[in-house]
């Protein structure tokens, strides 16, 4: 039985929505926000300097913002059958994301994922700053991700599903990288590409 390592994008992968672009919406700054990522997606923008751009609008957000949030991520169709698949034949699933801790710290729980990794935003007063903290999970950070889990798992068959230009370090690296839902330089890149919008399309590319 083959145990796999899977290394999940969480934004359009993992979950249907964006999540600094609902973060945004309650800043009343969607559309602003949702442009600068598409350029960065598209891999036309550096995703470090997008990401400080992005979050810069959420400056005064108060930290509630987190909750009303969480209640409208929808989770991606199959995606807690095909990690509860993966785990049951004796690997591991990580999410690594480009987004928010506070976000994917609750979501990593409610999928029970084994690994999670993300960006932090600083809160200061029960307020957002408008300023992450810490290393951004750019493109180098999200392979070095992969390297790091698939070392402290002991699986060396490892498998990366993204849909953006910040995803395609980790496809590289990984023995199969997936494109899902992806943008076209990804789909170009990818070892494999998973048409539509259902994460259990994962589970054949999978021998367990």
């Amino acid at each position: 039985m083959t145990k796999y390592l899977v290394v999940f994008d969480v934004d359009s992968t993992l979950i249907e929505d964006e999540v600094i672009e609902l973060l945004a919406e309650v800043a009343g700054k969607r559309e602003e926000v949702a442009a600068v990522t598409e350029r960065a997606m598209a891999g036309e923008l550096d995703f470090a300097q997008s990401l400080i751009e992005r979050v810069a609008t959420l400056a005064g957000l108060p930290e509630s913002v987190f909750a009303d949030v969480q209640s409208r991520i929808r989770i991606t169709t199959g995606a807690e059958e095909t990690i509860a698949a993966i785990q049951a034949a004796g690997g591991k699933v990580g999410a690594v994301s480009g987004g928010f801790i506070q976000l994917l710290t609750p979501l990593a729980a409610e999928l029970n994922l084994d690994f999670a990794r993300a960006n932090e935003l600083e809160v200061v007063d029960g307020k957002l700053t408008g300023k992450v903290i810490g290393m951004i999970i750019d493109r180098s950070a999200k392979a070095e991700a992969l390297r790091e889990w698939s070392i402290a798992s002991g699986l060396t068959n490892t498998v990366a599903v993204g849909d953006g230009a910040n995803d395609l370090e980790m496809m590289a690296l990984a023995d199969l990288g997936v494109a899902f839902n992806a943008k076209p330089i990804v789909r170009e890149k990818a070892d494999v590409v998973i048409e539509g919008k259902d994460l259990r399309k994962l589970l054949e590319l999978l021998t367990f």
